[in-house]
């Protein structure tokens, strides 16, 4: 299991949260998102190679920015 975590910007409330988990959530080999909307610290759980550009898209589908 492999844990990696990214800061999203741009997120201002639990729909924000929502989306961006959700979005992240339907990469292939992800088994979990935590997401802390204060920080906005984007922690992903999955079980194989994530790249940053499939999470960077999937922030990009829910409407936010990737910047770390």
């Amino acid at each position: 299991m492999r844990e990696q975590t990214y800061t999203v910007t741009g997120m201002t409330c639990e729909h924000c949260v929502r989306s961006v988990t959700e979005e992240i959530g339907e990469i292939d080999g992800v088994d979990g998102v935590v997401v802390d909307l204060p920080t906005g610290k984007v922690t992903v759980r999955a079980a194989g190679e994530i790249t940053v550009a499939d999470v960077r898209g999937a922030v990009e589908e829910a409407g936010y920015q990737l910047t770390a």
